[in-house]
Formats: structure tokens, C-alpha cells, sequence
């Protein structure tokens, strides 16, 4: 009995291996987190914004996404300002995609959360949350288009 059990317990433990071994298939990508950086008003770049997040949704649902607002990025999420408002709501819809504003571009630039499109959060500081997010593992990707 010992040996069939030491057989059966060899044929799992190489099977297990083999598993782990094999390359993934393109077909199924692995779930990644990302934090995009956009602190340009061009709307060129905030199209690419959104066009990446809904580019890497398609791929794989599980990836996380942040996109962290200041300097001028802020207009993505400020109503008459942004040239992708309802593609940003369409984002915003998703859960596990958030936009965040930092606080002191909003306060350089006279802007209240009042303002920003609902669902929008806000950080004090975007360079911070930045650099956090990348401490935590996020991969991170600075938003622009040309």
C-alpha cells in the first residue's frame, strides 16, 4: 500500500509542478493594478485616458484602475470643462475603475468638490496617492496621448 501511495503522491506533486510551469495562455491575461497620472487638460489626453480604461476592462474585468488628477488634469471630471464627461461616468460605473483629484490643485485652482462629476474622490495630496499607490505595487502610467 506504502507504494502506491508514494507513487500516487509523486504523480500529483510533478503534475502540480508541470501546471506551474506552463507559460499563461494569452487568452486568459492575469489582473494587474495600474494608476494613471493625468495632470494635462488636453483633451487628447484625457480621450486616452478613458479609451485605456475601457481597453483594459475589455481585457481583463478584475484589473484595477485609478486615474489621479492635478495640475490641469482636473477638468477630466469637472462638467464644461471635460471633453470625456459622460465616458468618465461610464467609468465611474465600474467597480473597479475610481478617479481621484488632488486637493491642493483644486484649491490653486478655486475649484470645490461640489464641482467634480458624483463619484469622484478627492486626495490631499496626488503626487502622494501616486507614489503610495506605487509603494503598494500599482503599476503606473503617465497620461499622454501625443
Amino acid at each position: 500500500m506504502k507504494p502506491v501511495l508514494a507513487t500516487a503522491g509523486c504523480f500529483l506533486v510533478g503534475a502540480v509542478i508541470l501546471m506551474a510551469a506552463q507559460p499563461r495562455s494569452p487568452s486568459s491575461p492575469q489582473p494587474y493594478k495600474v494608476v494613471f497620472d493625468l495632470t494635462t487638460d488636453d483633451p487628447l489626453d484625457q480621450a486616452a485616458v478613458v479609451r485605456w480604461l475601457r481597453e483594459v476592462a475589455s481585457v481583463n474585468s478584475q484589473s484595477e484602475m485609478e486615474v489621479v488628477m492635478y495640475g490641469r488634469g482636473l477638468s477630466l471630471v469637472i462638467p464644461g470643462r471635460s471633453t470625456q464627461a459622460d465616458a468618465v461616468k461610464e467609468a465611474l460605473g465600474q467597480p473597479r475603475v475610481s478617479f481621484k483629484v488632488c486637493e491642493i490643485a483644486m484649491r490653486n485652482q478655486k475649484v470645490d468638490r461640489s464641482q467634480l462629476l458624483p463619484g469622484v474622490a478627492t486626495v490631499p495630496d496626488g503626487i502622494g496617492e501616486i507614489v503610495a499607490r506605487q509603494r503598494d505595487g500599482w503599476g503606473y502610467i503617465k497620461a499622454v496621448a501625443h
